[in-house]
C-alpha cells in the first residue's frame, strides 16, 4: 500500500502563507476605499455644483481685485488643480512603491484635506488667491489618491476580483460627484456657500479616517503573515535537522535541506514580496525617454483622450451654470419691466412703501412676466440705507446699498437684505433653480456609475475598443449640438452624455497597454494621463475667454466648442481604427480583438515575469531576530 503524500517544505509555506486575496478582510479594505473615493470626488466637484452662489459670494461686497473676471477665476479653480497633474503622474506611482500604499495614500489624503480646507477658508475670506491655492494643494493630492487606491486593490484582490473591485471603487467615486451635485447647493442656499466648502472638508476629514483605517488593517494582516511564516520557517528548520539525521549518510538529503533553508524558497502565487523584500524595481520605472519610441497610435489614443475628456469634465465644471442659462434661470427679454423700476420687488422692504406694496413686471401688452424658469425681474436702481433701530435690518451685511445699475452679479443671497428684504421672490426662485439644476447635471455621473462596470465586463468578452472610442466621440457630437440649438429639456442629451462618457471610460485606458512595449506600459500611463491633464488646464481658461467674448453667456459658443473638441476624437477614433488595421502580424487589429496580448495585460514581477510567479529569499536567522518585535 502506497504510503500517504505528505506536504514538502514548500507546500506547508504556500498554504500557510495566505495572500491578501484570500482573507475576508479585503472586503473591508474595499469599502475603506470606496469612502476615500467619494471623499476624493465629492470636494473636486464642488465649484462646479455652487457656479451661481460662488458668484453672488466672490462678486457682491468683495474686495475690488476679487470682483473682475469671475469666469475667469472660477475655471481656474479646475486649471489649477490640473496643472500638478501633468508632471506628478510621472512620479506618483514611483512614490507609492518606495513609500507604501497605505502610507502614500495617508500622506496625500492629508495634502487634500489642507487643500480643501485653505479653498473654505478663502470662501469665507472671499478671496480668489486662497482659493486657487487650496485648489493647487488638492491637486498634489487628489490624483495620487486613486493611483494609491488603485495599487491598494490590487494587493488585496487577485483574478477575476481585481475588475469588480476597481468598477466598485470607480463607481462609488463618481457618486460621491453625485452627492455634491445635491448636497452642496442645498447647502449653500440653506447656509452658505463657505458652509458648503466646510462640508467639502468634513468629508474629506472622514475619507482620511478611513485612509488611516486602511493602514491599520495592513499592518494588522502584515503582523500576523510575518508570525505565521517565522513560525513555519521555524518549523521548516526542524523538520529539515530531523531529516538529516534519520537520512543514511550517502544521502544528499542533509544538502538539499541546508541549501533549502539557506538559499531561501520560491512561493508561486503569492504577493509576500512587501513584507520581506524591500529591494528597489528597476523594471516598473517610468523611463522618460522611452516616450521617444511610442507610435502613433499611442499618440492617437493621447490626443483622442485629451479631447474626448476635454468634453466631458470641463462640461461638467460648468454645468450647473449653462444649465440655469439654458433651462432653469433664463434672464426674460428687455421687454418685462418693472412697474417700479428703482424700488425692491419682494420681502420684508415692501412695507416702508406706503402707496405701493407690490411692484409686479409686465410686458409691453400688460401681461405679467417673467415665464417659467425664468429669473424674476430685478430693479434697475436702488438706493437704501439700512435703519439701525430696526432689529430686521440689523442682520443686513451692510449699511448702505446704492446701486446705479443693479445686476445679477451684485445680488447676493446669502445677504438677508437681498434674500428676505428686497428681492426675496428672485433669491427663491435661484435657490430652487439651482438645486433643479443640480439634479440634472448630476445625470451623466450616475449613468457611468451604473453602466460602466457592466460595458466593461461587456467589451473584454466583445473587443471593438477603437469602434467603441469612435462611436463615443460621435454620440458627444450630437449632444453638444443638441445642447447649443436646443431650447427644449436636456434631460436626453444628458443621458446621452452619461451613455457617451460610459462606453469611452470602458475602453481607453484598457487601450494603453495595447499600444506599447510590456515594459513601457508605467511610462505610457504617465503619459497619456500627463496629456490629459493638459487638456485640463488648457480647456477651462479657453471657456472662461469663449464666455467673456460671447458677452457673459454660455450659449452657444462654449456648446460649440465642445461639439468641436468631439470632431476632433471622432477623427481621432477613425485614425485609430485605420492605423490599428494597418499594422502587421498578430499586432493586426489588437484594439478591436476580444482578448489583448498576455505580454500586456500580465502583472510584471520582480523577476521580469509575466506569469504572476513571485519570488521570494527568506534569511531564517533574519527572520528569528525580527520575531522580538512582534
Amino acid at each position: 500500500m502506497e504510503a500517504p503524500h505528505s506536504p514538502s517544505r514548500r507546500e506547508m509555506l504556500a498554504y500557510h502563507a495566505r495572500p491578501r486575496s484570500s482573507l475576508r478582510t479585503r472586503w473591508v479594505v474595499l469599502f475603506l476605499v470606496c469612502i476615500v473615493m467619494i471623499g476624493t470626488y465629492y470636494s473636486l466637484d464642488i465649484p462646479a455644483a455652487l457656479h451661481h452662489q460662488l458668484q453672488d459670494t466672490m462678486e457682491s461686497g468683495a474686495p475690488t481685485p476679487s470682483t473682475k473676471n469671475f469666469e475667469f477665476y472660477f475655471n481656474m479653480l479646475f486649471s489649477i488643480y490640473s496643472i500638478p497633474n501633468t508632471v506628478l503622474p510621472f512620479f506618483g506611482g514611483a512614490c507609492v512603491d518606495r513609500v507604501g500604499s497605505s502610507r502614500s495614500l495617508v500622506s496625500f489624503g492629508l495634502l487634500t484635506l489642507a487643500g480643501q480646507l485653505l479653498v473654505a477658508v478663502g470662501g469665507v475670506a472671499r478671496s480668489w488667491p486662497i482659493m486657487l491655492a487650496g485648489r493647487f494643494v488638492y491637486g498634489l493630492g487628489g490624483e495620487n489618491v486613486c493611483v494609491a487606491c488603485s495599487t491598494v486593490l490590487n494587493e488585496w484582490f487577485d483574478g477575476g476580483e481585481v475588475a469588480l473591485a476597481f468598477a466598485v471603487s470607480l463607481a462609488t467615486g463618481r457618486l460621491g460627484s453625485v452627492l455634491n451635485n445635491v448636497v452642496s447647493p442645498a447647502a449653500a442656499n440653506t447656509i452658505s456657500t463657505s458652509a458648503a466648502f466646510a462640508v467639502g472638508a468634513m468629508i474629506n476629514f472622514i475619507a482620511l479616517s478611513a485612509s488611516i483605517a486602511i493602514g491599520y488593517v495592513e499592518k494588522r494582516e502584515r503582523k500576523r503573515s510575518s508570525r505565521r511564516a517565522i513560525s513555519d520557517m521555524l518549523n521548516v528548520s526542524l523538520l529539515a535537522e530531523a531529516d538529516m539525521e534519520e537520512e543514511p549518510e550517502g544521502n544528499n538529503v542533509s544538502g538539499a535541506g541546508n541549501s533549502f533553508i539557506s538559499e531561501g524558497i520560491k512561493i508561486v502565487g503569492e504577493d509576500t514580496t512587501h513584507y520581506f523584500d524591500d529591494d528597489d524595481d528597476d523594471d516598473d520605472r517610468i523611463h522618460l525617454s522611452s516616450m521617444c519610441s511610442f507610435g502613433p497610435l499611442f499618440w492617437l489614443l493621447s490626443l483622442s483622450c485629451m479631447v474626448v475628456y476635454g468634453c466631458v469634465l470641463p462640461f461638467n465644471n460648468i454645468a450647473s451654470g449653462l444649465l440655469l442659462e439654458r433651462n432653469y434661470f433664463k434672464q426674460e427679454s428687455r421687454d418685462c419691466t418693472l412697474k417700479y423700476p428703482d424700488r425692491c420687488t419682494a420681502g420684508t422692504f415692501m412695507q416702508t412703501y406706503s402707496d405701493d406694496n407690490t411692484n409686479p413686471a409686465t410686458n409691453s401688452d400688460g401681461s405679467l412676466c417673467p415665464g417659467r424658469n425664468c429669473a424674476p425681474i430685478l430693479s434697475t436702481s436702488l438706493n437704501i440705507t439700512r435703519n439701525e433701530n430696526s432689529t430686521e435690518e440689523a442682520a443686513w451685511d451692510r449699511e448702505i446699498y446704492i446701486y446705479s445699475i443693479l445686476k445679477p452679479a451684485d445680488v447676493d443671497c446669502g445677504d438677508p437684505f437681498w434674500s428676505e428684504a428686497c428681492v426675496a421672490d428672485y433669491c427663491a426662485e435661484q435657490s430652487k433653480a439651482t438645486i433643479t439644476a443640480g439634479r440634472i447635471m448630476s445625470i451623466p455621473y450616475s449613468i457611468s456609475a451604473i453602466l460602466s462596470p457592466v460595458i466593461g465586463f461587456g467589451v473584454d468578452k466583445i473587443g471593438g475598443r477603437a469602434v467603441i472610442s469612435t462611436l463615443a466621440s460621435i454620440m458627444l457630437i450630437a449632444v453638444h449640438t443638441a445642447l447649443a440649438l436646443r431650447t427644449d429639456s436636456p434631460v436626453l442629451p444628458l443621458v446621452g452624455q452619461g451613455c457617451a462618457y460610459s462606453l469611452y471610460a470602458a475602453v481607453i485606458w484598457p487601450s494603453v497597454p495595447l499600444t506599447v512595449r510590456p515594459n513601457l506600459v508605467g511610462t505610457a500611463f504617465g503619459t497619456i494621463m500627463a496629456v490629459q491633464n493638459l487638456g485640463l488646464v488648457v480647456f477651462p481658461v479657453v471657456i472662461a475667454a469663449i464666455h467673456d467674448r460671447n458677452g457673459g453667456r454660455y450659449l452657444p459658443s462654449v456648446e460649440f466648442f465642445f461639439v468641436a473638441c468631439a470632431v476632433i476624437g471622432s477623427f481621432a477614433g477613425l485614425l485609430l481604427n485605420l492605423v490599428d488595421c494597418c499594422r502587421s502580424g498578430e499586432e493586426k487589429g489588437m484594439l478591436n480583438r476580444r482578448k489583448p496580448r498576455a505580454a500586456n495585460t500580465g502583472m510584471i514581477t520582480s523577476g521580469g515575469s509575466v506569469d504572476g510567479a513571485l519570488h521570494v529569499d527568506l534569511d531564517i536567522s533574519s527572520l528569528v531576530s525580527h520575531s522580538t518585535t512582534l
